[in-house]
């Protein structure tokens, strides 16, 4: 009868036999090998106990283990191994990865045969300073497999010294092996002749003719602004206003725009610098830098008739900072409706035109008060012998201050800070009169007033109060002024109009992006503010080109006329930028652009050609 009982085997048990049979083998072809070689040395046991090569070292101590069934310890101390080592040699045996073939012979080298061709190809490379591990990744890419070292011992019989030691960052390479941009430098229309370039911000060059409009040469030379050695001021001006106008989350995301040459062509540069760079360079700029180019812009704006100036909105806005350490003040966020720790800066907008013609920044909780007779100085130096009416808030400033512009004769509209008192003395006033505010727009267009004249503590003088009630607000509202002639209706739509700098300050913030103050790329606040207000006017300058789109905000004209890819080509000193097709291609061609000045500022004033297809 046939047995149907079958021994199974473990298989840790199968694999320790062959490991075991496999040592055999190798040590019998290995003394074979060591009785052709060292023919009378085999009598000698130290050949064995004391293995002078590093491959029979290995393998006698491998040898130990397997066969001789020694300790890890005991192996590492008789062949000079630690006893991690020695069972790291373990591992890699059963796992196939060390080879015990016949060894190059001693005194003989077991080199690679390279013709003629190949070592053309590693002296091209070595002139173009290739390292001789990136010429045998070349050589692999072409199919052609040489190891480091035999490329090594080209370059020596070619006569190549080796090269310095260089950090990946020197061979333009980061850590984790992605491409590094070029440094900026200055480039002219001629270096860029017979250029073809696809652009993601191609859009941002039509803002070029409005830069020359207000001469941002003679703005940069008016302010003194002063540059580097490799870049100029106008060519840095250019690059923070790029990146204004792109509405950039934050200067350290520059790095995201690090590989357009479009964009540095818009600033006269190859590619804009880098991030780091902007921040010096912007803690470069004092007080006295940024005032001067303040004032020289609006006063080109001025020139160019950009501004009304009969009526200036006035206010504060909050750049936060959420970092635990910090020195700043605490101030009240109207953005996040909270108290925090920011920097203080000033807007004053005209009330007209919605643009800003008047910036301060990192204000003092002390000097808050005395901003708005900084401001009159400030506007006395550009606006002579016109005076303004000022539109503020009730914290604003204080009523010492408000006497002063009263003094001087300066026309003022703001609210009294209510309190209980004043609240409940609604009850006994009168008569009321209803008015009628003229705005389309306006949800309560017939309020009920109440005029009269008062006196307060620390103000010199009699003003005028108007009460205003069914505005849409649970409260009332009183406004003081000082314009005794001004009429009801136009004074409470004066001010009304006051809360349009606030919705103009949430939309800078929003898509210009004013830098908090926790980036990791820091920006001088007030610089950062002064290129927010230059921005802004820009797009304002388009926007009343552009039929039907003049009232627009700015995030709607980048929308539909700014973002989009377009394709530049440079030729005889002329850089064409190509459009392609988009729905709102007609009202760019509608722009008179022959009226205005075609040249881009950054790039030696190079002539632009704008085609919309």
């Amino acid at each position: 009868m046939t047995s149907n009982i079958h021994i199974v085997k473990h298989p840790r048990i199968i694999e320790r036999k062959k490991v075991f049979f496999q040592i055999m083998f190798y040590a019998f072809i290995v003394d074979i090998l060591n009785a052709t070689k060292y023919n009378g040395r085999m009598s000698d046991d130290k050949f064995f106990t004391h293995p002078v090569h590093d491959w029979q070292r290995r393998y006698e101590a491998l040898r130990a283990s397997f066969v001789d069934r020694l300790p890890a310890g005991i192996v590492g101390d008789r062949f000079g191994y630690s006893k991690n080592y020695v069972l790291l040699l373990r591992h890699l045996f059963m796992q196939g990865k060390i080879d015990f073939s016949e060894p190059v012979p001693e005194g003989k080298l077991a080199r690679r045969a390279v013709s003629t061709e190949v070592r053309q190809k590693i002296r091209n490379w070595r002139e173009n300073n290739l390292s001789a591990g990136q010429i045998a990744e070349c050589l692999s890419e072409d199919g052609i497999e040489i190891s480091v070292r035999t490329v090594e011992r080209v370059l020596r019989e070619e006569g190549f010294p080796k090269l310095p030691r260089r950090s990946r960052l020197k061979m333009a390479m980061t850590v984790k092996g992605a491409h590094i941009p070029d440094k900026s430098k200055v480039i002219t229309a001629g270096d860029m002749d017979g250029q073809r370039i696809q652009s993601p911000s191609a859009g941002l060059f039509v803002f070029a003719p409005f830069l020359a409009q207000l001469d941002i040469d003679g703005i940069v030379g008016s302010a003194g602004l002063p540059g580097s050695k490799v870049i100029p001021a106008k060519n840095y001006l250019s690059s923070f206003l790029a990146l204004k106008l792109l509405g950039t989350e934050r200067y350290a995301h520059v790095g995201d725009h690090s590989f357009d040459p479009g964009l540095g062509l818009f600033a006269g540069l190859n590619v804009l610098p880098k991030c780091t760079a902007m921040s010096t360079y912007s803690y470069s700029l004092d007080e006295v830098h940024i005032l001067r180019l303040q004032e020289a812009f609006v006063r080109q704006g001025k020139r160019l008739g950009l501004y009304d100036g009969n009526m200036i909105n006035l206010d504060f806005h909050t750049v936060p900072h959420y970092g635990d350490e910090s020195e700043l003040e605490k101030h009240w966020a109207g953005a996040r409706g909270k108290v925090m720790k920011g920097a203080l800066t000033l807007f004053a907008q005209d009330a007209e035109t919605k643009l800003m013609l008047y910036t301060a920044a990192d204000i003092k909780r002390s000097e808050a008060d005395d901003q708005v007779l900084s401001f009159l100085s400030f506007w006395r130096k550009i606006h002579r012998g016109i005076k303004p009416t000022l539109v503020f808030d009730s914290k604003f400033t204080g009523y010492d201050q408000l006497s002063e512009l009263n003094i001087q004769n300066i026309k003022f509209l703001t609210l009294r800070r209510r309190g209980k008192a004043l609240i409940k003395s609604l009850d006994s006033i009168g008569p009321w009169k209803r008015i009628h505010i003229p705005h389309p727009k306006r949800k309560f267009p017939d309020p009920l007033v109440h005029e009269s004249s008062i006196t307060l503590r620390n103000y010199k003088g009699s003003l005028r109060q108007v009460v205003v009630k069914g505005n849409g607000h649970e409260k009332p509202a009183f406004l003081i002024s000082n314009d005794f002639d001004m009429p009801l209706e136009l004074m409470v739509g004066n001010y009304a109009r006051r809360w349009r700098v606030e919705n103009g300050i949430s939309e800078d913030v929003k898509f210009f992006h004013l830098n908090a103050l926790s980036s990791p790329i820091l920006i001088k606040v007030h610089f950062d503010v002064v290129m927010t207000m230059i921005a802004d006017t820009l797009y304002s300058m388009l926007a009343r080109k552009l039929r039907g789109f003049e009232d627009c905000e700015a995030h709607k004209i980048y929308r539909h006329f700014i973002k989009g890819k377009g394709t530049i080509m440079v030729e005889n000193g002329v850089v064409n930028v190509i459009y392609p097709r988009r729905a709102h291609n007609p009202i760019l061609r509608a722009v008179p652009w022959d009226n205005l000045p075609c040249l881009i500022p950054a790039l030696g004033n190079a002539k632009l050609r704008l085609s919309f297809l």
